[in-house]
């Protein structure tokens, strides 16, 4: 199907403005969206080494067991596998954000300006050309008219003549110009959804990739971990032969009752120090009901005392909470372990004002957090130099550097939640029931 100059100009024009007022556009989102997926799946991976940390912990508690020690490892090994799969994942994304949405903020702001100075530029010299077009078009005119009258219409044809090849050949100039300029545009558009589609292929590989040599190490390690959970009916030969022993005594049994097991005692007065301490442990005043204000630089900054927060959440834990069965397990290990607190700096200069239960600061403080978890945006701690508590805004701190860190000696245990240490009692008994 033919078109005419005027038709393949408005093409031209229009993919011009395609690409400005749909493309583009349509890119900006999709930096947003990328930005979005990555906070998911960095979520994602923070959950899973967290999640895969308790599995390597139940799998130390089963390594004590008589009966279960292969199976400790294997949980053990199976933890260790995960979080070396997740860290090559975050790998990838990492090179996701690099090949992808780096490229893709660096080159629209530059493809805005550069596409509407091309635009510009192709819409002045087919205006000149048409101009010049219509001059030549407007003296042959004259010419004509002229040489109606009969006094030198030899003179005249001749001149007749040369507007009219002169008028050909802009008519040509401008048909090849439209042409090209149509040409150019449409290759403008190909080569933007070209780079969009050769950038996610990049992506596509590298996860693929993922894919195999995960494949490839879980199908190396699945049958030994299915192996040795192929029956729980079985029990290691040793243990056989000490259960038989104890069925059939070869000398008379003991008499008199047996004491009670040490756990028991130890339980209760695990029980009795935390119903002392829990008795005078400072109480924390609740979080202020409005959301925390945030920093005047947000945007630019990604707090890491509010992301360390997520990754650090364990089973060890050292802060504050309105959660009794935390502060349980706080006080049922005191005296039995040293442990760090976490510390933030101030960015910001905070004042308290009239509210006694918020925290005032100015630059460069450090304040120790009591309550690690963050609620709407405010956090619970003690300032280093005047030992003054209270909440402040999350986002007008950041997490004190490795290397600044200071170690605060306190009597706390390596923790475990409640159920854990149920079932490590249990374990422990064991010996004493048989």
């Amino acid at each position: 199907m033919s078109r005419g100059p005027e038709e393949v100009n408005r093409l031209t024009e229009s993919t011009y403005r395609n690409v400005m007022e749909q493309f583009n556009p349509g890119l900006r989102n999709l930096i947003n969206l990328g930005k979005n997926y990555e906070k998911a799946v960095n979520a994602m991976i923070l959950a899973g080494k967290a999640y895969y940390d308790g599995v390597a912990k139940i799998g130390e508690i089963a390594t004590g067991s008589p009966v279960s020690t292969e199976l400790g490892h294997v949980l053990i090994e199976i933890s260790s596998t995960h979080k070396k799969l997740n860290e090559s994942l975050d790998e990838n994304f990492r090179k996701f954000h690099k090949e992808i949405i780096h490229e893709l903020e660096k080159k629209t702001e530059l493809d805005v300006k550069y596409m509407n100075a091309t635009l510009k530029r192709y819409q002045a010299e087919h205006r000149n050309k048409l101009d010049s077009l219509e001059k030549s078009q407007a003296e042959l005119k004259k010419i004509r008219r002229k040489s109606q009258g009969g006094r030198n219409a030899l003179k005249y044809e001749h001149k007749e003549i040369e507007y009219v090849e002169t008028i050909t050949s802009r008519q040509n100039e401008i048909q090849k110009f439209i042409a090209d300029g149509c040409k150019e545009a449409l290759l403008e558009e190909k080569r933007r959804f070209c780079f969009l589609v050769d950038k996610h292929c990049s992506f596509a590989n590298h996860i693929h990739q993922y894919h195999l040599q995960s494949a490839e190490l879980i199908n190396s390690k699945l049958p030994k971990w299915q192996e040795t959970c192929g029956d729980a009916t079985k029990v290691p030969e040793k243990i056989m032969n000490m259960i038989e022993e104890i069925k059939t005594p070869i000398s008379t049994p003991m008499s008199g009752t047996p004491l009670p097991s040490p756990m028991i005692e130890r339980s209760s007065m695990v029980g009795r120090d935390y119903d002392t301490l829990s008795k005078y442990s400072p109480k924390i005043p609740s979080a202020p009901s409005a959301r925390a204000s945030t920093s005047p630089l947000i945007d630019m900054f990604n707090n890491p005392a509010t992301v360390a927060q997520n990754s650090e959440r364990k089973y060890n834990s050292t802060g504050s909470s309105d959660d009794p069965s935390l502060q349980r397990s706080v006080s049922v290990a005191t005296g039995l372990n040293r442990v760090k607190k976490q510390k933030v700096k101030t960015i910001f200069p905070h004042t308290a004002g009239a509210n006694q239960t918020l925290l005032s600061f100015a630059q460069g403080d450090v304040i120790t957090l009591l309550v690690s978890e963050e609620k709407d945006g405010w956090l619970y701690g003690e300032h280093e130099d005047t030992k003054v508590r209270g909440w402040f805004p999350s986002s007008y701190t950041k997490l004190l550097e490795e290397n600044e860190k200071e170690t605060v000696s306190v009597p706390g245990p390596r923790m475990m939640p409640m159920g854990l240490q149920s079932l490590l009692f249990s374990a422990e008994r064991i010996p004493l029931l048989l």
